[in-house]
């Protein structure tokens, strides 16, 4: 399924609507350049799980957990990852196959460790359609059925 947003509060909304509809234990794998918007789209998923304390990506921290929602939500940001098995000591699977949402950003960059049912979204510019223009793809849509 594919989608377009045409600034950062339609990204942020779609989000949040998909957000609303998670279910304990899923995986979202989230890709895209730097500054595309994963990080504004985190942020209306957060808020539609019910998550309102600040979001911010954990880059350096690897995952950040927040446990306000009405699931908890574990972001990951794998992009400093240099080698999968860095995954196993921060316990990656205590998170992957617990009771809340793991949404990870790059997780092309550790795909072998990525479960079968894990939902893929891709966010890309397209500037031809003008700077604040998305185009979001969700792979496996039918998990938020």
């Amino acid at each position: 399924m594919t989608f377009e947003t045409w600034n950062e509060t339609e990204t942020f909304e779609l989000g949040k609507e998909l957000g609303t509809k998670a279910r304990a234990g899923q995986i979202i794998a989230l890709n895209g350049d730097l500054g595309v918007g994963k990080t504004i789209f985190t942020k209306g998923l957060a808020e539609g799980l019910g998550i309102m304390e600040p979001i911010s990506s954990p880059t350096f921290t690897i995952v950040q957990i927040y446990e306000e929602g009405r699931l908890p939500l574990y972001h990951f940001d794998v992009y400093r990852i240099g080698d999968p098995e860095e995954m196993d000591e921060i316990g990656y699977e205590d998170y992957f196959f617990g009771q809340g949402v793991s949404l990870v950003e790059w997780a092309e960059l550790i795909g072998e460790l990525m479960p079968d049912n894990t939902i893929w979204i891709t966010i890309e510019k397209d500037l031809e359609k003008g700077f604040d223009y998305r185009r979001i793809e969700v792979k496996d849509e039918d998990s938020w059925n």
